[in-house]
């Protein structure tokens, strides 16, 4: 077992790799153990710059000297993206491991999961990824928080866009399980309150990672829409995309797609970036407003690479807890959830807060159109969207929410 000063070498070890100081702390504390699990094996594209940036997030809090006069310590486990072992992985970190307080997961079925979980062992779970509305509404709790903007969100942010479209004949991509679902329920149900004479002409929902695109896309072409809500991610994406370029659909009709203006999926579609589609996404190279170049020139002198979306999550989500921790100055749980509810923090894309009512960050998210330049692909005529502006109002959320979970 790593003893205490073996545990302290290797805290400044990593300190003086970052060139940050380090303050060694007094040894009669033991470290702030969190739990983390995530889907490394299944979605690293995603999962490995996130870790990257929760990485940092510790790195700099354990050099400042920690947090409650104890080093922070994340022991981390890898879900597979299976919600079975996420809960098998969060039973043995608070069983096992004693941690404080859990927070990770990408799929949103694992979200939920590991937040039942929480729910039924009263532990605090602080969710980075998972964008189901149901986290934080239908099936939310009181232990269990999120940090990126929800499929609710984000389709909000990009019906405005959609709804400008001349495009009557919608057909929607979706993975068939409970993101995809929740995306597309909630893109019809907004857009459709913009602009009543859509109508949705076609459906696709291949299995998450398992997207055909041949016959996908030959489905698309023979329904003739006017446009595309697209919802496919990782490995399916660059399918969909190539398929779709070699048969014509793109950029020919119009796509409103999620997510697919994140650096991870751009790095993979290289010059077969499809020019015009309008996402949401992180356009790095473009931002220039002071927390996000501190977060730059930070991460980019620790790992000497440019952040992803991945990364932003990861160190706003560690971030968030730390903040957390110092405003509770205990690992109580319920000290923690008071701490949580209404938790002001700064992030690369600006302050956010965790809203009482429901649980959710109003962190955004950036909304643009997709191009080409020097061989990649990039955002442009982008735009800020705060999270704030997304989401429904607290009497709203109220009504979604079980009422053991506004308590």
């Amino acid at each position: 077992m790593t003893t205490r000063r073996h545990l302290l070498i290797a805290f400044a070890a990593v300190g003086a790799a970052a060139g940050l100081p380090f303050t060694a702390q007094p040894q009669r504390n033991s470290a702030i153990r969190i739990g983390e699990i995530n889907s490394y094996s299944t979605i690293p594209q995603f999962t490995l710059p996130y870790r990257m940036g929760w990485q940092l997030a510790v790195e700099e809090v354990n050099a400042a000297g920690g947090l409650l006069g104890r080093l922070v310590e994340v022991v981390s486990r890898d879900d597979a993206g299976k919600p079975e072992d996420a809960i098998r992985l969060a039973t043995e970190l608070v069983s096992s491991e004693k941690v404080a307080l859990l927070t990770g997961t990408f799929l949103s079925n694992v979200g939920l999961a590991v937040a039942d979980f929480a729910l039924r062992n009263r532990v605090v779970f602080v969710a980075a990824e998972p964008l189901t509305d149901a986290l934080v509404w239908e099936k939310g709790n009181r232990y269990t928080f999120r940090l990126r903007p929800s499929t609710y969100m984000q389709s909000a942010m990009l019906v405005e866009e959609a709804a400008k479209l001349p495009a009557k004949r919608w057909a929607v991509i979706a993975p068939n399980y409970e993101y995809g679902q929740s995306a597309v329920a909630n893109f019809k149900q907004l857009l459709k309150a913009k602009r009543p004479d859509v109508e949705f002409v076609a459906e696709q929902w291949p299995a998450l990672g398992k997207l055909e695109a041949s016959s996908t896309v030959q489905a698309i072409i023979a329904a003739r829409p006017d446009a595309i809500f697209n919802v496919t991610f990782g490995a399916d994406l660059p399918r969909l995309v190539r398929e779709g370029n070699l048969r014509g659909l793109f950029p020919r009709v119009p796509v409103v797609s999620l997510l697919s203006g994140e650096p991870e999926y751009l790095d993979v579609l290289k010059d077969e970036t499809p020019k015009g589609w309008i996402v949401t996404g992180y356009p790095w190279s473009q931002i220039s407003t002071p927390e996000h170049a501190k977060f730059f020139n930070t991460y980019y002198k620790r790992y000497n690479d440019y952040p992803r979306l991945g990364s932003v999550v990861g160190y706003s989500t560690f971030t968030a807890i730390f903040e957390a921790i110092r405003k509770a100055k205990s690992l109580d749980a319920e000290k923690l959830i008071g701490a949580l509810r209404g938790l002001q923090w700064s992030t690369p894309f600006g302050p956010a807060q965790f809203r009482a009512v429901d649980h959710q960050s109003t962190m955004g998210a950036y909304v643009g159109k997709l191009d080409v330049r020097d061989g990649k692909g990039v955002m442009v005529d982008w735009r800020y969207a705060d999270g704030a502006q997304y989401l429904p109002s607290p009497a709203e959320a109220t009504k979604q929410r079980p009422h053991e979970a506004q308590k």
